[in-house]
């Protein structure tokens, strides 16, 4: 009678189940990115296009620093960030990785249209509008030190949003500042503003800017990630290159009219590749931001910039 009564509570138990709702299928967790909404760093938004079969959410950034944060907390898998940050961070003993470009030059020094500066060695003594901790940070200490102005007395640095530098400017609450674009370009267009100039370093370190950036632990972990990740990265890249038109119009979406896009276009450059001479124009800029006080002591730039996702994509190309 038991061998009974447990047969039929095995059919019925063997039915209920047939006739119950499959398990809904597990979703897929999505490759977060972070990364600024510019036109100069506007590539994760086109990953999705490459990586068909995985799922990837850009998140929006306003600072390096923030996409770090949210980078090292676990909370991204891959961001945007200036090669100052990365340097700086690394120096620290922050486990990060760069392991692409991101873009290079996108900056300029600018002043009042009809002002009497004609030259950065004319900035002696003036008020000039900067974002501390910044890749233009250091182009602006640098640029003035190379024309024979401290940085720390010659000049009175004054902290200024990146949007607000522009009416800063217009009012007379500074006299110059050096800004990423679009800002400078949309000063020009506005009639406010005049470029003093590109200040990008000579041969050393040259007009590198950006990168993306992984923890240590995901190269060491989860290498297919990031060399999926790059690869889009790569193609993203390519693809807005050979398209102009679809960059800076998608660019325009974040908020920046395309006709102020047209124009800063020649001072932007998307990017991806690095090579050795990459990594000896980030140890230059390390060198340089140790000896103007930003960092104490130089990281390892070799641990700091993993080449091999990018040499892997390279020969195939």
């Amino acid at each position: 009678m038991r061998t009974i009564i447990s047969t039929l509570s095995a059919l019925c138990l063997t039915a209920l189940l047939c006739l119950a709702p499959a398990a809904p299928a597990r979703t897929q967790e999505p490759w977060r990115v972070g990364t600024w909404k510019t036109a100069q760093t506007i590539q994760p938004f086109f990953y999705q296009q490459f990586l068909p079969r995985q799922k990837v959410a850009v998140f929006p950034f306003t600072n390096p620093g923030d996409q770090k944060m949210a980078l090292l907390a676990g909370s991204l898998d891959m961001c945007g960030t200036t090669l100052a940050h990365a340097i700086h961070a690394a120096s620290r003993g922050e486990p990060v990785v760069v392991v692409a470009a991101l873009c290079n030059k996108c900056s300029a020094l600018v002043v009042a249209k009809d002002g009497p500066i004609q030259s950065i060695k004319d900035l002696a003594g003036k008020k000039i509008g900067y974002v501390p901790g910044t890749m233009h940070e250091i182009l602006l200490r640098e640029a003035l030190t190379n024309n024979g102005i401290n940085p720390n007395n010659g000049v009175k640095l004054v902290r200024v949003d990146f949007f607000d530098m522009g009416l800063a400017l217009a009012r007379g609450s500074i006299d110059a500042f050096l800004s990423g674009e679009p800002f400078p370009t949309l000063a020009v267009l506005k009639g406010y503003g005049r470029i003093l100039a590109y200040p990008y370093y000579g041969k050393g370190i040259g007009t590198i800017n950006a990168g993306m950036l992984v923890k240590r632990e995901t190269v060491e972990k989860s290498p297919q990630k990031v060399a999926a990740l790059v690869k889009a990265h790569a193609r993203a890249t390519e693809y807005l290159q050979a398209h102009p038109g679809q960059w800076l119009q998608r660019a325009a979406s974040f908020g920046t009219p395309l006709e102020v896009l047209k124009k800063a276009a020649p001072n932007m450059e998307l990017a991806w590749r690095m090579d050795r001479e990459f990594v000896k124009r980030v140890a230059a800029l390390g060198g340089r931001m140790k000896a103007l006080g930003i960092i104490r002591q130089e990281p390892d730039y070799n641990k700091l910039m993993d080449l091999r996702f990018v040499q892997e994509i390279e020969p195939r190309r």
